[in-house]
């Protein structure tokens, strides 16, 4: 009787912390054009909220171009790809970086990762939903663009952070996504980083510009998330494979990483009911718009 009690107590334990846990929040990082940063903001980004106390988890899906375990200075054993082409498990392919930041790798064969049939569809789909309220944030770090393969991933989002610069070509590749997220997905939530900025008036002036013509135009209202500042720090960073937040926390560029964070996190997170903010919505929506796809 005793043991049983015992197993009943555990089971009652873990249903109980089950019931706690929160809904993972998945937001897809996209820019308009290449070169703007995308991947190196992720990153920082990802580590500063790892730093306060938030489960982050990135899912390399830049095709061609897939860097996350490069800035690292790491080498990946495993792909998001590998996971699809060898219905690998999700949890075999997750890798451990600084501060217990957790990622996948984009590696080759992205492609037929965004080209998947219905039995790979079906098992990409299982291994997402096994980390439902596992981690507090998985971030889709997405390929420059828009990319006709990949975009239902940035579409079935719960958010999504658009970087760019104060560079006129760059904004307005910036509001041709705007555009087509606005057409597409209308009420997915916008959150706008400028990225190297010579100042925060230069960073404020461009996210009050591309504001106003998207409100004027769209009728759509994007959210101020972030101005990172030119930095010689960044690239010092990149070239040794260390994030700028561990290895210049003090610098101007990781206040203002860790700084949006912040204030990013001060805004709230999801409430435990399926309010179309789960991994299952996430995945409602990416399978409606693959078979969409397929016609």
């Amino acid at each position: 009787m005793s043991d049983q009690a015992d197993v009943l107590r555990t089971k009652m334990s873990r249903s109980l912390y089950e019931s706690q846990k929160l809904p993972s929040k998945i937001i897809a990082v996209a820019s308009g054009k290449g070169g703007v940063g995308k991947s190196t903001f992720t990153l920082n980004f990802s580590l500063s909220l790892q730093k306060a106390g938030k489960k982050s988890l990135i899912i390399d899906l830049d095709v061609g171009m897939g860097n996350i375990d490069i800035l690292l200075g790491r080498t990946s054993c495993y792909s998001i790809a590998d996971m699809v082409n060898h219905e690998l498990s999700i949890w075999s392919v997750i890798e451990k970086g600084p501060e217990g930041l957790s990622y996948i790798s984009g590696g080759s064969g992205l492609e037929e990762l965004f080209e998947m049939d219905f039995d790979k569809t079906e098992f990409f789909c299982r291994q997402i939903e096994s980390l439902e309220s596992e981690f507090d944030y998985i971030f889709f770090d997405m390929g420059a663009g828009l990319n006709s393969n990949s975009r239902h991933f940035l579409l079935s989002a719960h958010e999504l952070f658009l970087i760019t610069t104060p560079e006129p070509t760059s904004v307005t590749d910036a509001y041709g996504m705007i555009k087509f997220v606005h057409l597409n997905a209308p009420a997915l939530p916008v959150y706008m980083v400028v990225n190297r900025v010579q100042s925060r008036e230069d960073g404020e002036k461009t996210s009050r510009n591309l504001g106003e013509v998207t409100k004027r135009f769209l009728g759509k209202e994007i959210k101020m998330l972030a101005y990172v500042p030119e930095d010689k720090i960044v690239w010092k960073a990149v070239r040794e494979q260390l994030p700028f937040v561990l290895s210049a926390p003090s610098s101007r560029t990781s206040y203002s990483v860790n700084q949006s964070a912040r204030t990013y996190l001060a805004q709230g997170t999801f409430s435990r009911e399926d309010d179309g903010t789960s991994v299952r919505s996430f995945l409602a929506k990416l399978k409606t718009f693959i078979k969409k796809q397929r016609g």
